[in-house]
């Protein structure tokens, strides 16, 4: 595991176009540049040096942290690549109040997150939390 944001454009477009990640892929500049401009990246790379994982966290460093993007290239699902990265930013932002993530509605995934200690909005004991978000 490596938190250096220096990942080679190559590295990071690769990894994106694994997982089928094609809104960030149709736009690579953009997703580079919301790459470096992240508060927080953490990737993984396997014994040949290739890029298989990648996790970025936007926050104000106090109250907050996003989780943007974690992904793993799908040779390597439910080998413990994906629970390391996470666990990395967490470990980083242990000491905000918030970690948000919105992600897909894939069954797996929900599973994935509420084993790293996430509950999903509507599940939440004290009441529903609304959730609101605009895509473009």
């Amino acid at each position: 595991m490596s938190t250096s944001p220096a990942i080679p454009d190559v590295d990071v477009l690769s990894l994106y176009n694994a997982v089928g990640w094609t809104a960030y892929t149709d736009s690579p500049e953009v997703l580079f540049q919301a790459i470096k401009n992240s508060s927080f990246v953490v990737s993984a790379r396997n014994e040949d040096g290739q890029l298989v994982g990648l996790a970025r966290a936007i926050s104000d460093d106090a109250t907050i942290c996003y989780l943007q993007d974690i992904l793993v290239h799908p040779d390597l699902h439910r080998t413990g690549v994906g629970r390391v990265l996470f666990e990395r930013v967490l470990e980083r932002y242990e000491h905000v109040r918030q970690t948000v993530l919105i992600t897909d509605d894939e069954p797996w995934q929900r599973a994935f997150y509420e084993s790293m200690g996430l509950t999903e909005g509507a599940d939440f004991s004290a009441g529903p939390v609304r959730v609101f978000a605009k895509f473009r």
